[in-house]
Parts: structure tokens; sequence; C-alpha cells
């Protein structure tokens, strides 16, 4: 691979910015709402108003910006396309490489509570053969990795910059570990670095039926409840994110409280128990940061653009497989019914995906949606764990639990 300059990095926002922040916030025009709604409508007004004074008065970046810079962090270009990442190596020097792939609505920073877990056991109690040198990045349009390159960075894309990456960082053999978006990106890397990738753990994993003959036949209580939460998700932010990713951007661009209340409604409806407020599950602050990014690096737009790509690669496959161009939902098997009957008509029947062959590890949370026989279907599955707790957001709501599973994955390719 052709050489690629990797520049240290550190993160310094400019005063201005932050006081324009404030300035904004302070400014806000509230809207009415319909007494007695609740959450069922949207964020309520006086839990918003609450969080966005939080935010304002006591709050802090700075505190925060030298917390994520306590971990070395690098700027290099891939093909054209900037990218960010942590690089935090493991004292041991058997460990083993891994990179950690975040989701949407999340970042790098998502991070945080794993990193001395991940890649220094033994300071925590831990086995030294667990031990993993650490590379995350801010996927392309999150975070610091923008501006993006151009259209058609959808998750196979980067995968490829991010195998160029980890060559260009030298590691021959690595493992990845993904939730969400994340969730997408690393089947790809197995896919396309078959070579250098030996294991893929997967949290927030989505699967789909694709219409073939059976598919929904003898699915489990628990099976046809993940189905059925499916079909019933408010899929409002994916169509957005998907069909009009530039129009949604600019009132989250243009109005912190905006990008406050159109994050952290994911982290009420996605945390558990989905009954609690957010920071039942996720400290307030930590979901500050990740909001904050988001405003301070003007990536509400850029982050949605996956939503679009992926929709625009589901539509092919869609139509190359006999259907019609279809939305999400069709073209992926979720029509919105109850029964088997029509799903996968968008992909035509019987058609799935290229089965992956890397060995792959799914761990699934209270919260998630994963039908292991869709997922055998699509995935080389050597590990799986019912983890009966946590939500969407693994990495800070359950941080040990998360550990513990990718290092019983990894531990059983060595």
């Amino acid at each position: 691979m052709t050489q690629i300059d990797i520049r240290p990095f550190r993160i310094e926002i400019p005063q201005h910015q932050l006081d324009d922040l404030q300035a904004r916030l302070a400014g806000t025009r509230w809207p009415d709402e319909l007494p007695g709604v609740g959450w069922s409508r949207g964020v309520p007004v006086g839990y918003l108003k609450e969080m966005a004074e939080h935010w304002r008065t006591r709050y802090s970046w700075r505190a925060r910006e030298a917390e994520l810079n306590a971990h070395p962090q690098f700027l290099t270009t891939v093909d054209g396309q900037n990218l960010h990442f942590m690089h935090v190596r493991s004292p041991e020097p058997g460990a083993t490489p891994l990179i950690l792939l975040h989701g949407w609505p999340g970042g790098f920073v998502d991070f945080l509570d794993v990193i001395g877990r991940l890649s220094d056991p033994r300071a925590h109690g831990g086995d030294p053969a667990d031990a993993f040198h650490l590379v995350i990045p801010s996927l392309p349009g999150f975070g610091f990795s923008t501006p993006l390159a151009g259209p058609g960075m959808n998750a196979a894309r980067m995968a490829g910059l991010l195998a160029g990456l980890m060559a260009a960082l030298g590691y021959e053999r690595y493992g990845v570990q993904g939730y969400d978006t994340g969730a997408w990106v690393g089947p790809e890397l197995g896919k396309q670095d078959p070579g250098h990738v030996i294991g893929i753990h997967l949290n927030a994993m989505i699967t789909f039926p694709v219409g073939a003959e059976g598919e929904m036949d003898g699915l489990s209580e628990v099976e046809q409840r993940r189905w059925q939460s499916m079909q019933n998700f408010n899929d409002g932010y994916l169509q957005c994110n998907s069909k009009r990713p530039q129009t949604v951007a600019y009132g989250l661009h243009d109005s912190p409280v905006g990008q406050l209340a159109w994050i952290v409604e994911k982290f009420k409806e996605l945390t558990a128990p989905e009954e609690g407020l957010p920071e039942d599950a996720v400290d307030r602050d930590r979901i500050l940061t990740d909001v904050t990014l988001y405003w301070l690096t003007g990536t509400a737009g850029p982050a949605a653009q996956i939503y679009y790509e992926e929709i625009t690669a589901a539509a092919d496959w869609s139509a190359g497989a006999g259907g019609e161009d279809a939305g999400w939902g069709e073209s992926a098997g979720w029509e919105g019914e109850d029964t088997g009957e029509g799903a996968g008509e968008g992909a035509g029947a019987g058609w799935a995906p290229e089965r992956g062959t890397t060995p792959t590890g799914v761990l699934v949370s209270a919260h998630d949606v994963t039908v292991r026989r869709w997922a055998e279907r699509d995935h080389n599955i050597v590990h799986w764990t019912e983890l009966g707790r946590g939500g969407h957001f693994l990495s800070m709501e359950e941080p040990a639990l998360l550990v513990d599973d990718v290092r019983a994955f990894f531990a059983k390719l060595r």
C-alpha cells in the first residue's frame, strides 16, 4: 500500500465557538406543546429546557476535551478521505489489534469507558492475554473525519478506507468490533480484507427476512417479538436521514437545541429501560459530549449521508434481484406486516446478501432485535451471547459486559 501521512492531532476548539454555543442556547426560541402528551410526540419542552440549561451552565466542554486528549489521536487521508482516529497501544507487547466502530448518533467518544479495560486488562484485574491495541476512528462524515470526499461513502467504501488505515498502521492481523453503523461496516471489512481480519464482534446488529421459503416458520416467541419491534419501530429518523439528509442538516446545523433534541430522543428510545430517562442509562454529560461533538464539528448533515448511501445500495440490489426500486423497509424485507407474507418482495424471493466467511460473534442486548437464523444466513456466526440487559449503546450503558464478551469471543480465535 502507498505510504500515507499520519499526523498527531489534538482537539482544540476555538473559544469563540463555545461562546457562540452558549449564546445560541441562551437565545433559544422554545415551541409550545400539547398538554399531557409526555414523550409520545417527541421530547417534552420541560425536559429539554432543563437539559439545555445544564448544557449551557454546568457542562464543561473543556473538561471533556482534556479527557479526550488524554488518548493519542491522529489525522490522515486515505484515498482522498480525511480520517481521524484514536490509537491506544496496549502496554502488553502481544496485544491483538482491534478497531472499534461506532454508530449513529454516536462517535468515537462512545468507547471512552472501554478503552482502559480493553487495552490494559492487567490494570483492571484481567488477563494480560486479553489485551488489545485499539484503533478508534471517527467514521467518514462523523466527528473530525470531514469533509466527505464525495457521494458514495457507504459501508463498503468506509470499510475499504479503514482496511487501508490498518495496513498503514502496520497491523497484519486485526479484529473488528462495531455496533449500529459499525455493524454494517464491520462485516464489509471482513469481506474486503479477509486475509487480515481475524474476527468480527457485533452488537446492535439488524437482520432482515429476505422472502425465502420457510424463513418465518418456527420463530421463537422472543424472535417474534423482535420482528414485531422492527416493524413497529419509529423510522422517522431513518426516513429523514435517508431521503433528505441535506434538508435535515439546516435545522440541526443552526440550532444546538434542535441538535440536542434530535439526538437525546434516540438515547431515550434506544437505551434500557425504554420507559426511563436517557440519563438513567448513560451519564448526562456523556450524552452531551456526543451532542456537542456533532455541534462543534458541524456533522449533522455529513453523518446522515450514510443512510442515504445505504438506501441507494439497497434499492440497487433490489432492482438487480428483480424487484422494483424500494425504500429501506421494502428493499430489506421490512414491510410492516406481522407475518412473513410478502416479506422481502422488494429483494426477490429467496435473495440473500453474500454470506461473510470471517468468524463473527454477536452480542444481543435486551433492546436489540437481532434474529439469529437471519444473522447466521448472512454471517459465519461462531459466538452468540444473549445479554438480557442493556440497550443500543452498550459501550456506555454496560461497558464491563461488552468488554467481557469481546474478550470471550477473541479468546476463541487465539
